[in-house]
């Protein structure tokens, strides 16, 4: 079952399962007739917008003589990986740190930390107070602002001849 699951671990169920269906040759209808259940609820599962709940599972995995709790496991391995990026995508320096006033052109709370990180440093150690940039520094390392500021430095070196 491992073995399994490492190839498809994060993936929703009912993708899995409508693979098991394509490959058994068996309509979502008929089978969801087969199993008492809505036609529309096997739908939605193997189009990823409803989750599987632990009786349906049950009852998919007997009916495709899969092993007990296999299609749960998966179901728990994808909700790991969506609590996972709701995780990265939340990784910002404490804003009550920062002065939403420096970022007048953008609104703070939709800002790419990380894709835009040249850009905020830059415009933090050119406008911000030193709490923001001790904020900053700590936000991203001492190391990788003091990389961008040495290279934003070169960048806009003009050599005079």
């Amino acid at each position: 079952m491992f073995e399994k699951l490492s190839i498809l671990k994060g993936l929703h169920p009912g993708f899995f399962l409508e693979h098991e269906l394509k490959k058994k040759k068996l309509s979502k209808r008929q089978f969801a007739i087969a199993l008492s259940e809505h036609p529309q609820t096997i739908g939605a599962i193997t189009k990823g917008n409803r989750d599987m709940n632990t009786a349906l599972s049950l009852r998919i995995e007997k009916a495709l003589n899969l092993e007990e709790g296999f299609l749960m496991i998966l179901q728990s391995f994808y909700d790991i990986k969506k609590v996972k990026e709701k995780l990265a995508d939340k990784k910002t320096p404490n804003l009550k740190l920062i002065r939403p006033v420096l970022f007048w052109d953008t609104n703070i709370n939709k800002i790419d930390w990380e894709f835009h990180k040249e850009y905020i440093i830059q415009r933090i150690f050119e406008r911000g107070n030193q709490q923001e940039k001790e904020e900053i520094e700590r936000f991203y390392g001492k190391q990788v602002v003091a990389d961008i500021r040495s290279n934003i430095a070169k960048s806009s070196y003009i050599k005079l001849e």
